[in-house]
C-alpha cells in the first residue's frame, strides 16, 4: 500500500458535479439529488484499502448526520481491472456490510476522482449548503497499525461545527490512505 497524502482541495471551492451510478440500485445519481439542505460530504473510499477498512463501521456512523440535514455520498474510483475487488458489483455488500444508508457510487472514468482532486482513499471533502468546501482532510489522527483512537475528531468536529451554523477551524490535516488506482 502506498502510503499517500490527500491533496487538500482549497477551501471555498465549488463542488464540482457529478453524476454517477449506484451498482446496488442501478440509479444514476447527482450531486444535487443526494445533497443535504445544510451541505454534503464527499468521500472517496474503496473495498480494499487498508486504511479504508480500519474506518469503514466509523464511516457507517456518518449516516446519523443524514437527518440533520447532511447529504452524505461515497464514490469509488478505482480501476478495477486492476484492483477487482474493487469491482461495482461488490460495492453494494461493502456497504451494507458497514451500515452505510447513503449511496456509494462508481466512478468508472475517474474523472469525478480528478475534478475533486481527490488523492487518496479515505480521502474527505465536507461542502456548505452553498456547496462551498470548509472542510477537506482526514478522519482522524487514526491509521492502521498506530495507537490512536478511532474517535473522528477532525471530520466529526467540522460537522458538528457545520451543522450547527459555525464556522468550521481552517486549521485541517490532510487524509492519509492508499493512493487512488488511477487506470493506465
Amino acid at each position: 500500500m502506498a502510503r499517500t497524502p490527500s491533496n487538500m482541495m482549497p477551501l471555498g471551492t465549488i463542488a464540482p458535479s457529478f453524476s454517477l451510478l449506484e451498482p446496488s440500485s442501478g440509479e444514476t445519481l447527482s450531486l444535487d439529488s443526494v445533497k443535504g439542505s445544510k451541505g454534503c460530504l464527499v468521500m472517496f473510499i474503496c473495498n480494499h484499502c487498508p486504511y479504508v477498512i480500519h474506518l469503514q463501521k466509523e464511516l457507517g456512523k456518518l449516516s446519523a448526520f443524514l437527518p440533520q440535514g447532511l447529504g452524505i455520498v461515497a464514490i469509488s474510483s478505482n480501476d478495477v481491472e486492476a484492483y477487482p475487488a474493487d469491482r461495482p458489483e461488490l460495492m453494494g455488500e461493502f456497504a451494507k456490510a458497514n451500515g452505510f444508508e447513503f449511496p456509494y457510487l462508481y466512478d468508472e472514468t475517474q474523472s469525478v476522482a480528478k475534478a475533486y482532486d481527490a488523492a487518496c482513499t479515505p480521502d474527505f471533502f465536507l461542502f456548505d449548503s452553498e456547496l462551498r468546501c470548509v472542510y477537506r482532510g482526514r478522519y482522524d489522527a487514526s491509521t492502521p497499525g498506530n495507537d490512536e483512537a478511532k474517535d473522528g475528531e477532525d471530520l466529526l468536529g467540522a460537522i458538528s461545527a457545520l451543522l450547527a451554523g459555525n464556522d468550521v477551524p481552517e486549521n485541517q490535516s490532510p487524509s492519509v490512505g492508499c493512493n487512488i488506482k488511477w487506470k493506465q
